[in-house]
């Protein structure tokens, strides 16, 4: 914004007042006659300068057109010269690689020919790709469908070992086929990719080579060589707007053509060729030049724009003597814009909330504006002409400001402004930042300093608010004992780390990527092109917003457990960024580890403490066979030794023993097989086999009480896949707790009954599931044990671990069911109980509401009397 100052400033007015008043003076003192003169060769020089500037300017023009022309020819050029650079580098890195693998025997000569026809068929400026021994035998070779009949040329030995010199091919070896011995012979002695100068191969195709030499355990062993069309480098990697603008062409060493975009030389249309550049042909390095060539596109515009330029000049001459007259009075208007265009400044100065300062080159201040009086409370008399130290500065503050100030004269003054402590008159303070620069007068001279000021007080109170903030929120973080990393998603930098983080992974971002996992596959998204915002289309807000991932990652160098928790969110700078808390559950895990293994002794322990309660059955249940086989015995031997049996019925004798003896066994089979030791093995079981094993094992604790159990199992039930013999557990328990309940409550023959049903259930939230049940007609639970039934430890019974229910609860968790217990009513008299565990089939599609109905219409409810007994 320009600065109009009082006139005794020292930058003086800022009006043209004093020209036009010198004008009328000299004016006035001219004779009459001199003043006709001035004022008819005024149109007259007006026209005459005015051709002069538009001479001018259509020279200027013209060089300007000359200039860009010619930089649009070098611009094309180096385009050229660097698509095609890419593609060479890029090729050849695809060389080496190939190189390598044919080196150390990773490839045979089947799969190199495989990759040679994959290579040849993506880059239409190969003509063939060879593999070349060190005895310069072609070992394999593919020729380029592209360019049908070009061979490669290797009839000229290479130079021997001991030469020393130049490797420059004569002429004799360049007619011969001599470049691809050269280029054998170099790339065999630099132990580096080397181009050949370009040659003409069959059907007059110019081409050159590329030697890429294979070392094998630092030993030569041949190169692996690809010609290039150099008419087709043309064709394929200049781009169509290049060759559309200018003539581009690749030559040799001998400014000989090799290949061109037009088809007739420059010039020969009777056109002067006016632009020509030349680059290099890197990395090649083997005389190719890139040409580009212009030509001039504006012969016949000098005499058009004469012709034009006389109409206008005479039109404008025409205007000139029109406007003489209007010229003063025009005068006198534009002296009335700038005086209200002076006071319009003047009052935006005023207005303005700003302090402005305006100082000399020597530091005096030479004007303020009202803001800045406002704010220091000063009056502008007060300031004005005041030098160092000025009465608004602290004096505790003097030496630090004077300081500043010479800072400010020098020129040394930062870009960002200074913060200072301002003093108003009254003697309180606030904090002010100033920016200062320099006073440019209409001449272009720097006369002064100018200084804007601003009350930040309000602004820093804030800063230092959100500064002590940050803090707390670091120490925070930093004293936390779970690691906290962001990760941002596009570049995969580690923006921010907390101690635990540093102390486990270190700085870098490595241990982000072991501790997200699977989360999210970060690497394949990078591996898109940097320059190409390939996060652009994502919805920043949603993903944001969703809700984080947990998981138990383990990291196996440290051998440790952590709980990671991962969501995304937006950085400060609006980047998407991955935020992962990870905290340290090894401990936990080896605790669950511990539990589990304790359960898992538990079951064994408790498999034993029931069959230790039922050993008196037991052992009542085997006295029975075991007397049995006794007394048949005793039987058959007297019977022997009086010859008083017969054969058929030794043989029926024999018959009942074995019987016996085989009920025995079972009876011992099945008690061994529930006490074993096992680890819990899933296997496909049926509903009717466990029920079966279950009720067999505990009729003897059954019978023992004088307790029936009527078993009913609905028919076509699903398979299962569980450990039979923890579900044959939770059944023994179930069926042992209620004979016990029923015994206990000493109750009547008719009420000594247990009620066990398997059917097919489907539920919402389950799915379809096979329940279990067992029903006693016992005093039932009373309602505050109901709470506790599955805690550790803890028994209605005066002798009970308290393990069974708990046991029970946890292996039909651990097959995905539920378990659940609820007292029977009478009315309001509790007449039984009832527990309940449902099982997972197979698929959880298997159990549908079509197939209860086609179970319960096979086999429909059964009323206990038709029940199938065991007592």
């Amino acid at each position: 914004m320009p600065l109009s100052v009082p006139p005794d400033s020292t930058l003086g007015p800022l009006t043209p007042a004093h020209p036009q008043r010198m004008f009328r003076r000299w004016w006035k003192r001219l004779p009459p006659a001199r003043q006709d003169r001035v004022a008819t060769l005024a149109p007259l020089l007006s026209v005459l300068l005015f051709l002069a500037a538009i001479i001018t300017a259509f020279w200027y023009l013209r060089n300007e057109e000359h200039e860009r022309e010619l930089e649009s020819v070098k611009r094309d050029t180096e385009i050229a010269q660097q698509q095609i650079r890419l593609r060479l580098i890029e090729n050849q890195e695809q060389l080496v690689r190939m190189a390598r693998e044919v080196a150390t025997r990773a490839i045979d000569q089947d799969e190199f020919l495989g990759q040679a026809v994959s290579f040849a068929r993506e880059r239409p400026e190969v003509v063939s790709l060879a593999w070349i021994g060190a005895d310069q035998t072609v070992r394999q070779r593919h020729l380029s469908p592209n360019h049908p009949g070009e061979l490669l040329r290797l009839a000229e030995p290479p130079p021997p070992p001991d030469f020393v010199g130049p490797l420059v091919p004569t002429p004799t070896a360049l007619q011969a086929g001599g470049e691809p011995a050269w280029a054998f012979a170099a790339a065999r002695d630099l132990r580096q990719p080397v181009y050949s100068r370009p040659f003409e191969g069959t059907g007059a195709l110019m081409v050159f080579q590329v030697h890429v030499p294979l070392i094998d355990r630092s030993a030569f062993a041949g190169t692996l060589v690809a010609e290039y069309a150099v008419e087709s480098l043309l064709r394929y990697f200049v781009p169509p707007e290049v060759t559309r603008r200018h003539a581009i062409s690749l030559i040799d060493g001998t400014d000989r053509v090799l290949a061109s975009s037009v088809s007739r030389e420059p010039g020969s249309d009777g056109q002067r060729n006016s632009f020509v550049q030349e680059v290099a042909l890197a990395p090649s390095g083997n005389g190719l030049v890139v040409r580009g060539e212009g030509w001039r596109t504006s012969i016949g515009l000098i005499g058009n724009t004469l012709f034009w330029m006389v109409a206008a000049l005479s039109a404008l001459t025409v205007w000139m003597l029109l406007g003489t007259w209007r010229h003063m009075h025009r005068r006198s208007q534009m002296q009335t814009a700038l005086i209200s265009e002076t006071n319009f400044r003047r009052a935006m100065e005023n207005s303005m909330l700003t302090g402005m300062r305006a100082m000399d080159i020597e530091g005096r201040i030479s004007y303020v504006n009202p803001a800045f009086c406002a704010m220091t409370g000063f009056a502008e008399n007060e300031l004005i002409g005041r030098r160092p130290p000025f009465p608004y500065w602290p004096p505790d503050r003097t030496e630090e400001n004077t300081r500043l100030l010479q800072q400010e004269l020098q020129g040394r003054s930062p870009a960002g402004g200074v913060e200072i402590r301002i003093m108003r008159k009254e003697g309180s303070m606030f904090d002010a930042r100033m920016y200062v620069s320099p006073l440019i007068d209409a001449r272009g001279h720097q006369s002064g300093w100018m200084t804007s000021m601003t009350n930040i007080t309000e602004a820093k109170r804030i800063r230092d608010q959100l500064s002590a903030s940050h803090e707390r929120f670091t120490t925070v973080l930093e004293g936390l004992e779970a690691a906290v990393s962001v990760l941002s998603v596009a570049q995969g930098d580690l923006l921010f780390a907390n101690r635990s983080y540093r102390l486990w992974f270190g700085a870098d971002s490595q241990g982000h990527t072991l501790l997200a996992g699977s989360v999210e596959n970060l690497s394949v998204l990078r591996e898109a092109d940097e320059s190409v915002d390939s996060f652009g289309g994502l919805p920043v807000r949603e993903i944001t917003e969703a809700a984080g991932d947990a998981r138990e990652v383990f990291i196996e160098p440290m051998q440790k457990w952590f709980d990671v928790r991962a969501r995304y969110v937006q950085w400060t700078d609006g980047r998407l960024a991955q935020m992962l808390i990870a905290t340290d559950i090894t401990s936990r895990r080896h605790a669950e580890e511990q539990a589990a293994h304790q359960a898992e002794k538990a079951q064994v322990t408790s498999r034993l403490v029931t069959m230790g309660e039922m050993a008196s059955s037991v052992a009542h249940e085997l006295n029975q066979p075991l007397t049995a086989i006794t007394n048949y015995c005793n039987g058959m031997v007297s019977r022997v030794k009086n010859d008083a049996i017969e054969k058929p019925d030794l043989i029926a004798a024999l018959e009942k023993t074995a019987r016996q003896a085989q009920r025995a066994g079972q009876i011992i089979h099945r008690i061994r097989a529930f006490v074993k030791r096992s680890e819990p093995q899933r296997q496909p079981a049926r509903a009717r086999d466990i029920v079966e094993e279950a009720v067999e094992l505990a009729g003897i604790e059954v019978r023992r009480r004088n307790v029936h159990i009527r078993t009913y199992v609905a028919q076509r039930l699903p398979e299962l896949r569980v450990d039979p013999i923890l579900i044959e557990q939770v059944l023994l328990n179930l069926l042992k707790n209620a004979a016990e309940a029923i015994d206990n409550a000493q109750l009547p023959p008719s009420r000594r009954h247990i009620e066990l049903r398997v059917v097919p259930r489907y539920a919402q939230d389950e799915g379809g599931v096979i329940e279990f049940s067992v029903t006693d007609n016992g005093p039932g639970v009373k309602d505050e044990a109901m709470a506790r039934l599955y805690e550790a430890f803890f028994s209605t019974k005066v002798d009970g671990l308290g393990i069974g229910l708990s046991l029970c609860r946890s292996i039909i968790e651990s097959h995905r069911g539920r378990i659940r217990a609820e007292n029977l009513y009478n009315g309001t008299i509790v007449s039984g109980c009832r527990f309940a565990f449902t099982l997972p089939v197979e698929s959880p599609s298997t159990v549908t509401e079509a197939t209860i109905e086609a179970a319960t219409e096979t086999a429909p409810a059964v009323p206990a009397s038709s029940l199938t007994e065991n007592a």
